[in-house]
This record gives C-alpha cells, sequence and structure tokens, in this order.
C-alpha cells in the first residue's frame, strides 16, 4: 500500500478540525507520526489532569474528546482523501488519555502503557482490525485505537497482579 502524501502546506490551520485530527501538529511528524502523537498525549496528560482532577470529570472530558474526534478526523480524513491518514492522530491521542488515566502510579508503567499502546496500535489485533479496514470513516479512525487502549489497559492490570503476587 503506497504512503499517503503529507498534508500540503497551511493544511494544518485551514480548518479547526485539521488542527484536532493532527494533534495540534505532533501528527505531521515525517517520522512515526503516531508514536508523535502517542507522545503527544502523554506529555499533555499531567496539564490535563490539573484542569481534571476528579476521575470522573476527566472521564467526561475523554468522552467529549472522543465524540469531537470523530467529527474532526472525518472532516481531515475526507479532505485529505485517505479515511485514516497518518497525520491523523486524534486517534492515539484520546484513547492514551485514557490509558494512562488507568495506569498505575509511576514513570516505569507509564513507559509500559506507552510500550504496550504502540504495539497494539500496530498490530491491531481483532477486533480494532475490522474497524482499521472496513469502516472508513471518523468513527472507525477513532474505535480501533480505542480497542489497542483496551487491551493495553487490559496487559497493564494482569502485569499489575503479577508484580503484586511476586512482591
Amino acid at each position: 500500500m503506497a504512503k499517503a502524501p503529507p498534508p500540503p502546506a497551511g493544511f494544518l490551520l485551514s480548518h479547526p478540525a485539521h488542527l484536532i485530527a493532527c494533534g495540534f501538529g505532533s501528527g505531521l511528524s515525517p517520522f512515526a507520526p503516531g508514536t508523535a502523537g502517542t507522545l503527544f498525549a502523554w506529555l499533555t496528560y499531567p496539564l490535563l489532569r490539573l484542569l481534571f482532577p476528579a476521575d470522573g470529570a476527566f472521564a467526561v472530558f475523554l468522552l467529549l474528546a472522543f465524540m469531537l474526534g470523530v467529527t474532526a478526523c472525518q472532516i481531515t480524513g475526507r479532505t485529505l482523501g485517505v479515511a485514516d491518514h497518518g497525520s491523523i492522530v486524534w486517534d492515539e491521542i484520546v484513547p492514551f488519555w485514557a490509558v494512562l488515566m488507568m495506569t498505575p502510579t509511576g514513570w516505569l508503567w507509564q513507559l509500559a502503557a506507552f510500550l504496550w499502546f504502540r504495539f497494539y496500535d500496530i498490530v491491531k489485533p481483532p477486533p480494532a482490525r475490522y474497524f482499521d479496514e472496513r469502516v472508513k470513516n471518523g468513527l472507525g479512525v477513532m474505535l480501533d485505537d480505542v480497542i489497542a487502549a483496551a487491551y493495553t489497559i487490559f496487559t497493564l492490570a494482569l502485569f499489575k497482579r503479577i508484580v503484586e503476587a511476586l512482591s
């Protein structure tokens, strides 16, 4: 499959949906834009938790960010002519914020979360691959990464139980 060309100059600021879908520019990275978007999520997470310290408020924020992402990814994908263009990274950002919310405290756990999330996002275990390959709209773009996040949270929970059992 041929790689889609990068967005044209000025694209990011040409529509608010593009700014959001492209992760405020993180998706324009010439190398591994999905990883750059996930790093953006990791770096901005502490700031967001200052704004939304209660888990309930943060969960509402995530739901709204997800719904906004469905629309932004739909508009941006349609404009670029590729439903899940490589520069679209909001689908990595919002689910990774959710992963970090569920991750045990400590930077090693966060690093593990980052690595597992990237693994599951790249491998696309079922049903993520279905959404990635067959649902060519904003919802499909967002859902395959939500599934990667669920796999990541499950894996972290399993490792946490193993660590606790060995302690």
